[in-house]
């Protein structure tokens, strides 16, 4: 019995398509820049937001319609879900999908009964992937829902909560294994603190990072090759994450000698609530090699937390994939879809609304980050603002060859500086203007 009957495959149909169940820019199979699309973006569907959210806020309970699904958390359930998940993500033409540990199966009222019901429907989850070709793009652990890390998971004050996250990530890092999945995020829910008074930063840090190392240990003893992920968010749940920024990620890696072992995954909300355009936290983490995966999604404007809408601003997108398309895609990395349909969207037909318009946003902003490329005008500007360096003190100083006398002697000698240029933002916004 299908979840979906209105749906058959969302199929492309043109600019000109008034089919809302159609792509009118994301054609699969289409070549930019030497990869088509489908390779391009690798989409993933959050299963956390997109088949187990409910629609809930601080002001009133769910308000999601999904007939499949009886509310309980039962293994019956679970098994139903993910069939109508792969039902969805076929229909759709997402290739990969995403899930925490507890998305997907019940916790019981034990580790060894939550380890079983995940294995439970491990079965089904590798039915399904075999039968529909749809491959998992990562696995995370759940270490922030349950009330046993209200102080955090490896940065609790408890050291038994640090224990059993380890026991947790353990599981979930064999099931991600088994499913075939190419990477493994980490996202600090509760890895952080509300009051420095209560708060040993220090040491928090350190078992953190100590963490992490453990983490890195058990991926080599089982053969896990997957790619690891962490998350930056910079407040939600706790006041201050560890993991604020792309900065402060990579930082901490680089003090906790992890940098080879990990990549972020970088989201566009989070990087809002951190004060940061999602272009900016993309290009720092790929101009230090560390750019993994992202999740798409964006925030509104107005509201000052996370409220993971789904992207559909094509200047977004064209920053996104201006940056992505600079250094050479995502791989093993891809577009999650870490968004929610709004409350007021409640019927299931909305899910495909909903992903058909980010999937569209994100191959539109490609194709106009693309046809910005080919022409050069913009690259060009760039280089040209920047020639001072190809040649001269410039260069040498580039190439190592220049110290503070040499620098002195040189200034002593000019006088002052040549003339600086106009960097014409209100040109180069224009520009883009032309393409979008």
């Amino acid at each position: 019995m299908t979840a979906f009957p209105e749906v058959d495959k969302v199929c492309y149909e043109g600019p000109q398509s008034k089919n809302p169940l159609a792509f009118r820019w994301y054609d699969e199979n289409e070549v930019v820049e030497g990869k088509t699309m489908k390779e391009h973006f690798r989409f993933s569907v959050a299963y956390w937001h997109t088949f187990r959210g409910t629609g809930s806020d601080p002001f009133g309970p769910g308000t999601m319609v999904r007939p499949w699904d009886d509310g309980s958390d039962s293994l019956d359930n679970a098994r139903n879900r993910v069939c109508v998940a792969f039902e969805f993500m076929e229909k759709l033409g997402a290739p990969f999908y995403a899930f925490h540990d507890r998305d997907v199966a019940p916790e019981g009222k034990t580790l060894a009964e939550s380890n079983k019901n995940l294995d439970e429907i491990v079965k089904v989850l590798k039915d399904e992937q075999a039968r529909t070709g749809i491959r998992l793009l990562w696995g995370t652990a759940n270490l922030f829902g349950n009330p046993r890390y209200l102080h955090g998971a490896s940065t609790s004050c408890n050291a038994d909560a640090f224990a059993f996250a380890a026991a947790q990530v353990k599981k979930c890092l064999e099931v991600t294994k088994e499913l075939g999945g190419v990477n493994y995020v980490f996202w600090g829910g509760r890895e952080g603190y509300q009051n420095l008074f209560n708060t040993d930063l220090k040491r928090e840090l350190d078992h953190l990072g100590r963490f992490l190392h453990l983490a890195v240990d058990y991926a080599k003893e089982i053969g896990f090759t997957g790619q690891f992920l962490i998350e930056p968010k910079p407040k939600e749940p706790t006041k201050h994450q560890y993991d604020s920024d792309a900065a402060a990620c990579i930082n901490f890696l680089r003090a906790y000698d992890l940098l080879d072992h990990f990549k972020l995954n970088i989201e566009t909300n989070h990087a809002t609530l951190a004060g940061h355009t999602m272009m900016h936290e993309l290009d720092y983490a790929a101009s230090q090699g560390a750019l993994g995966s992202i999740d798409a999604n964006t925030g509104d404007m107005l509201l000052g937390w996370d409220t993971d809408q789904f992207p559909t601003n094509y200047y977004l997108t064209t920053e996104v994939m201006l940056i992505l398309l600079k250094y050479g895609g995502l791989a093993p990395g891809g577009v999650n879809f870490d968004a929610k349909v709004r409350r007021e969207s409640f019927e299931p037909i909305d899910l495909f609304y909903a992903h058909v318009g980010g999937m569209d946003a994100f191959a539109r902003g490609l194709k106009i980050a693309a046809a910005i490329r080919a022409d050069g005008e913009l690259a060009a500007f760039v280089r040209d603002r920047y020639r001072s360096w190809d040649t001269g003190i410039g260069a040498e100083i580039e190439a190592g060859k220049a110290d503070f006398k040499t620098l002195e002697t040189y200034m002593l000698e000019k006088g002052d500086i040549a003339p600086n240029q106009s960097g014409r933002q209100e040109m180069l916004e224009n520009l883009i203007n032309r393409y979008v």
